[in-house]
């Protein structure tokens, strides 16, 4: 058989990863029980699978390892990291020492080997065992009579079903000091006294079972197992076949009784029936007379009636004259009041279109006031907000101008300031003066300008400064000019185009922007 073959096969028929380990919970009680005694302990399961027991077995803290000799089961056990190896269940189980694991499993592996060598099995188990260590050996229950017909042999490796007793008789037969068989995986609902049909007995007991034998052990270790030794596991066919029997005679007995009562009441029918018959013949006679006198009373009552109807005729004719009279005065009378209920709904529409006239001027005052209250706030907040912008801003210019003066570029430039104020002198002093301060300013002046065209940085710096000095531009190109032509470069060159306030240094684009104000300041 191909490894791929029975891996599917186990996946489809035998159930998920989870659904076996919820089944073998229950033997974690026993596991618990001896894991007190050999915390720790080995265990060897044969024909391993997929490795369910073997995770159970490690999540309660024995140090499990499997054995099987399928590719695709142990492929699927190191999928999940456990310990494997291919080898005979037997042959691994001849290679461990006496008295060295504390649990020997084999879960449905005793179907598919011969008897001979379930017994051997059983018998190397008791070798291997601690004292008080566990043989769980689990197969198909055939007293399931649909498992041991029919679906023992969907797994074309089974041999042959071995009864529970068989099984328990080889463990029983190999040493062990006690065994017990454990049934497993019924339905839920067939525990208690509850009714059973057919389908019940033939399908309904235990689908699998196990074996569990313990190896003879001191008699406090066995005596924490005597509970769950004691314990009755799982449904036989036998229990189910019973409480079958017993519904069916109960039911049986059931019929018997109803056919019984059933028979009684016929009986109490037919002599109600022949009472009956004699009292409806006597009654028919007795109708018989009365229909007879019923038709004579007939006969006058219809002369009665006709009468009656002549006079309701006349009554209704009376009647319908009256109803035409109230309807009139009744609607003569609605008119009168539509009038009046008109009348006082204006009354009442002007009432109230007055008192809403005056609370929507009262509203309106308040409002008003409530606007003209708060733009009186929102002004004073802003006259407020003002003047302190005002006062942060008197601050600001005056550290500005101190930071000026203290600054470098301040200090650089005085000579420039000194030249302003000669030529502000020469500008506006008398004919003398003006032309000693002619005489003075101008040489220093020309040196500056060949000192300025000998350096294309400070070049560039003067004039950015000069673009956005036109006055003093102008004056120095007059003076210049009449004085000396060294100073031909500077005057014969386009007005220089004022650099963009990104391109200037923020040192120079900081001087100009406070000289800028200072000015506008002294103008004010």
């Amino acid at each position: 058989m191909t490894t791929q073959f029975y891996r599917a096969f186990e996946d489809r028929y035998r159930g998920s990863h989870e659904v076996i380990k919820q089944r073998l919970s229950k033997y974690i009680p026993f596991l618990e029980t001896l894991h007190a005694h050999y915390p720790g302990a080995p265990a060897i399961d044969l024909g391993c699978g997929r490795g369910e027991w073997l995770e159970l077995l490690g999540e309660q803290g024995f140090a499990a390892r499997g054995v099987d000799l399928d590719d695709g089961m142990l492929a699927a056990a190191r999928e999940r990291g456990l310990t494997v190896v291919k080898d005979d269940a037997l042959a691994a189980l001849a290679a461990v020492a006496d008295e060295s694991v504390a649990v020997v499993s084999a879960f449905h592996l005793v179907e598919h080997i011969a008897f001979d060598s379930v017994r051997l099995l059983a018998a190397e188990a008791l070798r291997v065992l601690v004292p008080g260590g566990l043989l769980i050996l689990e197969t198909p229950n055939p007293e399931n009579i649909v498992v041991g017909s029919s679906d023992f042999y969907t797994d074309p490796s089974h041999l042959r079903p071995i009864p529970p007793n068989l099984l328990a008789f080889v463990a029983e037969h190999a040493g062990y000091a006690r065994h017990l068989v454990v049934r497993l995986q019924e339905d839920p609902q067939l525990h208690g006294d509850t009714p059973v049909d057919l389908l019940s007995v033939l399908s309904g007991a235990s689908p699998d079972y196990s074996v569990v034998a313990q190896k003879q052990a001191p008699a406090p270790l066995l005596a924490d197992f005597a509970p769950l030794f004691s314990a009755q596991y799982g449904i036989d066919m036998k229990s189910l076949a019973l409480r079958y029997q017993s519904r069916a005679a109960q039911e049986h007995a059931d019929i018997h009784h109803g056919l019984a009562a059933l028979a009684d009441r016929i009986s109490a029918d037919r002599a109600a029936s022949a009472t009956e018959h004699e009292l409806v013949s006597h009654r028919v006679d007795v109708l018989n007379g009365a229909q007879a006198d019923a038709a004579a009373g007939l006969a006058d009552a219809q002369e009665r009636f006709a009468l009656l109807e002549s006079r309701m005729q006349l009554a209704h004719l009376d009647l319908a004259r009256r109803v035409e009279l109230l309807e009139q005065s009744e609607t003569a009378a609605r008119a009168k009041l539509l009038d009046r209920e008109a009348d006082e709904a204006r009354q009442a529409a002007i009432a109230a279109r007055v008192e809403e006239l005056e609370r929507q001027a009262e509203d309106a005052r308040n409002a008003e006031l409530e606007r003209l209250r708060t733009e009186f706030q929102h002004t004073t907040a802003s006259l407020e907000a003002r003047l302190a912008q005002a006062q942060q801003l008197a601050d600001a210019q005056a550290r500005r101008i101190a930071d000026m003066l203290q600054s470098r570029s301040w200090r650089c430039s005085a000579p420039l300031r000194a030249l302003g104020t000669l030529a502000r002198q020469a500008r506006g002093g008398s004919p003398q003066p003006r032309a000693q301060a002619s005489r003075l300013f101008v040489p220093l002046l020309q040196r500056a300008v060949q000192v300025v065209l000998r350096k294309p940085r400070l070049k560039r710096v003067v004039r950015t400064m000069l673009a956005y000095m036109p006055g003093v531009q102008t004056r120095l190109r007059h003076l210049l000019y009449r004085h000396d032509t060294s100073a031909h470069h500077l005057a014969a060159a386009p007005p220089p185009e004022p650099l963009p306030m990104g391109e200037v240094p923020p040192r120079v684009a900081r001087i100009y922007r406070e000289l800028k104000q200072a000015q506008q300041a002294r103008k004010a």
